[in-house]
């Protein structure tokens, strides 16, 4: 008969700690000293013009001085192909020139914008099609009203799991599944710090979508330990118990982390084919949070839980213990 694979999880559960914690210091040194930390104007204020124009002969340099001459601004600029557009259309794609110190843009400053670049490139043939204005106050507004969406959603998980497997501990079960969501936010927060990706709405719809997938797989792993806790009976151990259902579900957690990611990695492929930066700056972040999403569930949650429980019960036995004796003592004194 073939042994069936079993691995320790528990057991080596200091490594992945260890291995865990070191790459997030990694991830922080770099933050500080090599990548810092990009806001999009959407949270920093600013203004976009969007342009479309044909042609891929066009310097990033070359627009940049026009662009500034013409705004007197230090300017930032996104370039994408134009899906939408048919394929006899000239007009294929699209240039973002975001001005993060411009309030609004009057009718003069985007007129001088615009003759500037028809007069630079003549061929190229830009045609202005959108303005769009954010306030400073009104971009931090922003920023400070989706961490509290992700805060607030934090908690709801914690009641949700916290009265789901309220039979085998259903508090410490929510606090840990959380811990591990932490995990996986700053784990996508530090890719888009590294790969120079400005924190937009993309980051935060990142954010809840690896919370959803990652909670999900706790769920399914708090679920089986639940199950098994009838099975195998209270006599075995709390480690031996996350053990047998962490290598019971490790087999589906690893099978839907790889669907989820070849069905990003497809759309990830297409978006750098066509440039299309929106969705390179969703696409890429989130197949590296399902990576951690799945990692989290296995190597940081379910252990996490086993050394709460065990503290929780050596608590309770040193109370017990003292309580014991103390009623030994009141008894030998009478």
């Amino acid at each position: 008969m073939r042994q069936k694979f079993h691995f320790d999880f528990v057991g080596n559960s200091k490594k992945f700690f260890i291995l865990t914690l070191s790459l997030m210091l990694i991830c922080l040194i770099l933050n500080i000293f090599v990548f810092h930390t990009e806001l999009d104007i959407q949270f920093t204020g600013g203004a976009i013009m969007k342009y479309s124009y044909s042609g891929d002969n066009l310097s990033e340099n070359e627009i940049s001085k026009v662009v500034q001459a013409a705004t007197k601004e230090d300017v930032s600029f996104q370039y994408s192909k134009n899906m939408s557009a048919a394929a006899t259309e000239k007009n294929a794609n699209t240039l973002s020139i975001e001005l993060t110190e411009a309030k609004t843009i009057d009718p003069e400053t985007e007129k001088g914008v615009t003759d500037a670049l028809k007069k630079a490139f003549p061929d190229n043939n830009f045609t202005r099609t959108e303005i769009t204005s954010v306030d400073p106050s009104k971009g931090a507004t922003f920023f400070w009203k989706c961490m509290a969406a992700v805060g607030m959603a934090a908690l709801l998980m914690i009641l949700y799991v916290g009265f789901r497997f309220r039979k085998i501990g259903g508090l410490s079960a929510g606090c840990t599944a959380v811990i591990a969501l932490i995990h996986d936010i700053i784990m996508a927060y530090f890719t888009f710090v590294i790969f120079r990706m400005p924190l937009d709405d993309n980051f935060i719809a990142v954010i809840l979508t690896i919370i959803g997938y990652s909670l999900n797989d706790t769920i399914v792993i708090f679920d089986r330990i639940r199950e098994n806790r009838k099975y195998i009976g209270p006599k075995a151990s709390t480690a031996e118990l996350v053990n047998t259902s962490l290598n019971q579900t490790l087999s589906r957690t690893i099978c839907t982390a790889i669907t989820t990611i070849l069905a990003i990695g497809s759309v990830l492929v297409v978006a750098l084919i066509y440039d299309i930066q929106t969705v390179v700056s969703f696409a890429l972040p989130m197949m590296i949070g399902v990576i951690f999403g799945c990692y989290s569930s296995i190597f940081i949650s379910a252990p996490l839980w086993v050394m709460w429980t065990n503290y929780k019960k050596r608590k309770a036995s040193e109370k017990k213990t003292k309580a014991n004796k103390k009623a030994k003592e009141s008894k030998n004194k009478k």
